[in-house]
């Protein structure tokens, strides 16, 4: 556990695949600590929490969730049962929670979803069941207490930070952003377009680093990797990156009509694991929309397959 400024502590918390950890933080209050997010829900979560919260000592009043995803959520469960906290989490975030971990149909949604973007069976099938790796481990908390960006836990003001999950939110207060995985040091946050998510997560995401550039934070608590000591250029950084992977994007369907899944290796190369072309898939999708909506691409549905071609 690492204590940062303002006396913030930090968890750090393994993940069984890459980036291989994820930070959880501690944030104190009148009350006790808010904590933010929970780590997989693996089965010793409760074992390695109870050692940590022993160390930070005090109690936990709140536990929030910035968004879905299996590390950020798994143990939220797990944790409320530790603590007896009450677990808060957005309005939109809980809902896409639901359908994703409390829904037995969605590994089905997924696989329509691959076929549908051009991935052929066999890999559709690679693709899902990676998808699936993580279920087990996803304990999340059912019927939180829901809220909304604007409003304010323990004096943190909550800030949507939609793309790399549409309901995501952030803390702020006093110069200090609890980033989640809106703002990372050294990799790119993914941003992907999945069935049901909004219809431009590209797009959404663009506006939300608009939004953390007009705040600026004097600093950027991420949920993977370092302190981010200059969010302001961090943000710029990766709004640069995404224009260049959109005139990438663009050069690559000059060519011709492609499927996302054909377009995904011209974006992201040949050599990647069933996991890493998911994500690709998902992210070369939320581009070729971002373009569409640019009207600098079109997009055609023709005979149950989507396909893209430049403008």
């Amino acid at each position: 556990m690492d204590e940062l400024e303002g006396g913030i502590r930090r968890v750090t918390l393994p993940l069984p695949t890459r980036p291989g950890h994820v930070h959880a933080y501690l944030l104190p209050g009148d009350e006790g600590w808010t904590l933010v997010d929970t780590g997989v829900g693996l089965p010793d979560a409760k074992e390695t929490w109870s050692a940590a919260l022993d160390e930070a000592g005090g109690r936990v009043a709140t536990i929030f969730v910035t968004h879905f995803h299996p590390d950020h959520v798994g143990a939220a469960a797990d944790l409320h049962e530790l603590t007896g906290a009450p677990v808060w989490q957005g309005v939109l975030d809980y809902a896409q929670c639901e359908l994703v971990w409390g829904n037995p149909a969605w590994s089905e949604r997924l696989r329509d979803w691959f076929h549908l973007h051009g991935t052929p069976a066999d890999v559709t099938a690679e693709l899902v069941g990676q998808s699936s790796v993580y279920r087990p481990f996803i304990r999340y908390q059912r019927d939180p207490i829901l809220v909304e960006a604007g409003e304010h836990v323990d004096g943190w003001a909550l800030v949507a930070a939609p793309g790399h999950a549409d309901g995501q939110l952030c803390l702020l207060k006093d110069g200090v952003l609890i980033a989640a995985d809106h703002l990372l040091g050294r990799i790119t946050p993914t941003v992907g377009l999945w069935p049901a998510s909004r219809a431009d997560p590209l797009g959404d995401y663009l506006a939300a680093l608009d939004r953390t550039i007009e705040l600026a934070p004097r600093v950027a608590l991420p949920g993977h990797g370092e302190v981010i000591e200059d969010p302001t250029a961090r943000a710029r950084e990766l709004q640069e990156h995404h224009r260049l992977r959109l005139e990438e994007t663009v050069e690559a369907l000059e060519a011709g009509r492609k499927t996302g899944f054909e377009l995904s290796f011209d974006l992201f190369g040949a050599n990647l694991q069933p996991a890493g072309r998911r994500f690709a898939v998902a992210e070369t999708l939320s581009h070729a929309e971002r373009l569409v909506h640019e009207d600098r691409a079109f997009r055609h549905e023709d005979g149950g397959t989507v396909t893209y071609t430049a403008a």
